[in-house]
């Protein structure tokens, strides 16, 4: 069974635009630089052509895992979010034990995370660690760095 790949509908809709922009608009480009490259004669000593046909390669993965992300989207609405435990759309405050300070995230799906932003990825060591945990847990993680703990003190929606 594919995995479950958590998106809001905005962010739904924006993964189907971009998949439908590389399908159309840069599929064009991509056959255009192929045809270019190919106009520049032999193709076993063509640089242009092989970085092309690379460039097509890696278009073509890219659309796929679009595919197979929306084909899999589990649609993430505020009415259905719990707060009793952490799960993806909760937004969690937290008590960083290690700098000693508050710290808030939201928990998203990956195609909606922005760690700068507060905005983490379920699928990242910090989420998978939160995932679950009610106010009062302690939730914990290895780090290159030693292991990291934190203490959750809110659930909300936000």
């Amino acid at each position: 069974m594919a995995n479950e790949y958590y998106i809001t509908q905005e962010g739904l809709n924006k993964l189907k635009e971009e998949l439908e922009y590389m399908k159309t608009t840069e599929r064009m480009e991509v056959s255009r630089m192929i045809g270019e490259a190919k106009s520049f004669g032999d193709l076993s000593e063509n640089s242009e052509y092989d970085a092309a046909k690379n460039k097509e390669s890696q278009l073509e993965q890219k659309i796929l895992e679009y595919e197979e992300r929306i084909k899999n989207a589990k649609i993430i609405e505020e009415k259905d979010i719990d707060t009793k435990k952490i799960s993806v759309g909760c937004t969690v405050e937290l008590f960083d034990e290690e700098f000693q300070e508050d710290v808030t995230y939201k928990i998203m799906g990956a195609a909606e995370s922005d760690p700068i932003n507060g905005i983490i990825s379920n699928e990242s060591p910090v989420g998978k660690a939160l995932l679950g945990k009610k106010v009062g847990d302690r939730a914990c993680f290895d780090t290159p760095g030693g292991e990291v703990c934190f203490l959750v003190k809110k659930i909300m929606v936000k």
